[in-house]
């Protein structure tokens, strides 16, 4: 078998053959089956599904010496092909290196990178802690905090990367180092906020962990026509959100089938636990479809912002100034392009929506706050309140998929077109939204990026996470 995949032998003669899935196998399909995203259902050479930091170390020196392309997997949520896959290559799989261990004497947790939030929440909640993690059952580890990692708690503790004490990773020579804020990899640990896989593979994440508690939220539907009131409350939110750190929302303008077509959807929560908080008091009293809030656990709220498997996934994304008439404006386009997917897809067994979440300067002082080392977003230069939008579509098809592209790519051109006008477009993109074509690296500015490249070029010198693990948004790719 090996004889006819030669991709798997330099895994094969370092030892490595137990921890290889070859195409053959039932295991193999399965593990090509679990990708979240049709997109992202490659076919590899091999699979490898390392046990340990050491294996990795031991693959990428292999693979490297080979000049053997590779990709690197830890939770398969990543929507675009070949992020996290790669067709004729080597995958290292990190779906085995998910645990989740908690540290009482310095409420640290030390996780996975293959694991899912979901589950680090049910192994933390053990004992009564929690992590500004993810906000989706089935993301995970490493992709999200790789990418800044927008999440419950951004309001008191900042991004999800910001929380990362220590990063243990595996660089291109096949060391295994520990960067933390101080010594000699303070570049790379801050690198890593933000800098997705330019510099390595991190085998494992040391996080502060936070008090945990019954939280207060769930989901609302909305008829179209609340839309507008639902914007303003949006703007207001984003506004006050220092006085209420605890609470946080969502505002969604879809079409799901699931909800019955086009609709508007909060999706708000308390994390204090307090119930209908003031904050919120204006997306309360937008008129309802129905809702489901109450005093539940975080395992529940996970639930109601998860999207359906197996589709072809296209996400485009953009961030706006604070200001109502831009979010109408991605609304209404929003809207006029469900009905164009309606009419093309007669089963209409397709989800669209644009997502609209708060990005209040808070997150950014609160970053700083629980992080000085910084990170490398870029954040810092935005002097105002914004909104990060995300704008979606899932249909059943490859051939849909390369239709709706286009039109979910105009959406966000014309909405940045008309942002322009009043000068209400932010630089940022948000890597975990981002499409494969938008420049998210170049978006964090000429610092960090110089920051970046030093780091890649000092813990990469040969180009071996730029050139043959090519998935992801590469610092390589931007010119000078």
């Amino acid at each position: 078998m090996v004889d006819r995949i030669p991709q798997a032998e330099p895994l094969v003669r370092d030892g490595l053959k137990p921890r290889v899935l070859f195409p053959s196998q039932t295991a193999y399909a399965a593990r090509i089956e679990s990708y979240w995203c049709n997109n992202a259902k490659l076919r590899p050479a091999c699979i490898f599904q390392p046990q340990s930091a050491d294996e990795v170390a031991r693959a990428v020196t292999a693979l490297a010496k080979a000049n053997q392309p590779f990709a690197v997997r830890s939770g398969g949520h990543s929507n675009w092909a070949g992020s996290n896959n790669i067709d004729d290559g080597v995958t290292i799989d990190l779906g085995l290196l998910n645990s989740t261990k908690y540290d009482g004497i310095n409420q640290t947790a030390r996780i996975g990178p293959g694991g899912k939030w979901k589950d680090v929440y049910a192994e933390l909640e053990k004992y009564d802690r929690t992590v500004a993690g993810g906000r989706e059952a089935e993301v995970g580890v490493a992709g999200f905090l790789l990418g800044g990692g927008n999440n419950f708690h951004a309001a008191r503790y900042g991004w999800a990367c910001d929380n990362v004490l220590a990063y243990e990773v595996v660089v291109a020579d096949g060391s295994i180092i520990n960067a933390e804020p101080g010594g000699e990899h303070a570049g790379l640990f801050r690198a890593l906020k933000g800098g997705g896989n330019n510099f390595g593979i991190v085998t494992s994440f040391t996080m502060q962990t936070i008090a945990s508690s019954p939280i207060w939220g769930g989901l609302a539907l909305h008829p179209l026509e609340a839309i507008p009131a639902a914007v303003e409350a949006l703007i207001d939110f984003t506004t006050h959100n220092a006085d209420d750190p605890y609470s946080n929302v969502q505002f969604v303008v879809g079409h799901q089938p699931r909800f019955g077509g086009g609709v508007g959807i909060t999706l708000a929560s308390n994390m204090a636990g307090i119930e209908k908080p003031q904050l919120l008091r204006r997306f309360l009293g937008l008129p309802e479809i129905m809702n489901n809030y109450k005093t539940a656990t975080l395992q529940e709220v996970l639930t109601y912002s998860s999207l359906p498997p197996n589709y072809y996934n296209i996400w485009f994304t953009l961030t706006v100034k604070n200001d109502p008439s831009i979010v109408l404006k991605a609304a209404e386009l929003h809207n006029e392009l469900a009905k164009e997917l309606q009419a093309a897809i007669p089963d209409h067994d397709f989800t669209s929506h644009v997502a609209f979440q708060p990005v209040p300067r808070l997150f950014v002082e609160q970053s700083y706050a629980t992080n000085s080392s910084g990170n490398v977003l870029g954040l810092e230069h935005n002097t105002c309140d914004s909104i990060l939008m995300q704008a979606s579509a899932s249909v059943r098809t490859a051939e849909l998929e390369a239709w709706t592209r286009p039109k979910i790519r105009a959406l966000i051109d014309e909405v940045r077109a008309f942002a322009n006008t009043m000068n209400g477009t932010i630089p940022w993109l948000y890597l975990n939204y981002a499409h494969s074509s938008q420049e998210v690296l170049r978006s964090y500015g000429v610092e960090n990026t110089r920051k970046m490249r030093e780091e890649a070029q000092k813990y990469d010198p040969e180009g071996i996470f730029q050139h043959l693990c090519p998935g992801g948004f590469k610092i390589s790719a931007l010119e000078d």
